[in-house]
């Protein structure tokens, strides 16, 4: 689907002029902007003939994360009663997303960064490498930068992922696109409803191209699904779109133009003055000091259950088991 937003045209000639090469490529972008689709067009667009296989590097736990990367051996441990290729093997020919790139374990970033510079892997209980041909795409909606700097994911690792790298703009960026992908999405949920068409308000029109849709595309094919099934007579109207009130959408193509203070909930209004004054006071540790009072405040919060703690702050389990660790909030079992 052709969009018809000068960014999406923009990302389209850039997505086919990397796909063309071997390099390489680290997407960044907001959750639900469509990083798992471009890297899907990135493999189509290149010519090889092997699988797209996609990774969540943050689903899996440290210890099984390796075997389903690597593959293993029978009998490498217990419960591995058959030999089985791992992720890497599985895309040889192809292409392998790595999703969530920022989440992968520093022990893994080691191993990864191997296999990048010698293009082969070791399964688990196994002497003999493996030769693959795997061009490598990652996806992160963290700044690996900041992360870098903080020392939680390798700088050499960031440099061989960071070849050639595309920035996926939010949907509140796009606003060209916002229609056209709403129109999309009612002709592929319309058929659930065994209608032959469905027609948009005016104001329906209207809420959707107001809306600032912070869950981008992801959270604009939720809403037309839900309206598409609720709407009635072939007519979708306001009320069939779950939407909260609407707040106006702030023109302009930078992250700060649409975020200002007249968006923001009181509560992130009288933050941002906290953290200004902070910025102004020439602490040397403003990041760790803000990060481990985010962290020991929310974990407090949630009575110092990890599940619920991660999903508050709206990270992986693993993310925070790992920054719980590093700024000494996870108690140690004694010996």
């Amino acid at each position: 689907m052709l969009l018809p937003d000068p960014g999406s045209q923009l990302l389209r000639q850039q997505i086919e002029r990397i796909a063309a090469s071997r390099a390489s490529v680290l997407i960044i972008g907001e959750t639900g902007t469509g990083k798992e689709v471009a890297a899907r067009q990135i493999h189509e667009l290149s010519g090889r003939i092997g699988r797209f296989v996609a990774v969540n590097c943050g689903a899996f736990s440290e210890g099984l994360a390796e075997a389903e990367l690597f593959g293993h051996e029978a009998g490498a441990y217990t419960g591995a009663q058959r030999a089985r290729e791992g992720w890497f093997e599985a895309a040889d020919g192809g292409t392998l997303l790595l999703d969530e790139i920022g989440e992968m374990p520093a022990v893994l970033q080691v191993k990864l960064l191997r296999v990048l510079q010698e293009r082969c892997v070791i399964r688990i209980g196994a002497r003999t490498p493996t030769a693959i041909d795997v061009r490598i795409v990652a996806a992160t909606n963290v700044a690996l930068e900041e992360a870098v700097a903080a020392g939680r994911f390798r700088r050499d690792l960031y440099y061989r992922l960071n070849v050639a790298s595309i920035r996926l703009l939010p949907l509140r960026e796009r606003p060209g696109d916002i229609m056209p992908l709403a129109r999309h999405f009612i002709e592929v949920y319309r058929p659930t409803r065994d209608t032959h068409h469905i027609e948009l308000t005016p104001a329906a029109v209207e809420r959707l191209q107001n809306h600032d849709w912070p869950g981008n595309i992801r959270e604009l094919e939720n809403v037309m699904h839900f309206a598409v099934v609720t709407c009635r007579n072939g007519l979708l109207d306001v009320d069939d779109l779950r939407l909260p009130p609407g707040r106006p959408l702030v023109s302009g193509s930078s992250l700060s133009a649409s975020h200002g203070p007249a968006r923001d909930p009181d509560e992130l209004i009288v933050l941002r003055e906290g953290l200004r004054q902070l910025l102004a006071s020439g602490q040397q540790t403003i990041f760790e000091s803000v990060t481990r009072l985010l962290l020991t405040t929310a974990f407090a919060y949630c009575q110092e259950n990890q599940v619920r703690t991660a999903k508050r702050l709206g990270i992986s389990r693993n993310v925070l088991r790992a920054q719980l660790k590093r700024h000494g909030l996870l108690q140690q079992p004694s010996v």
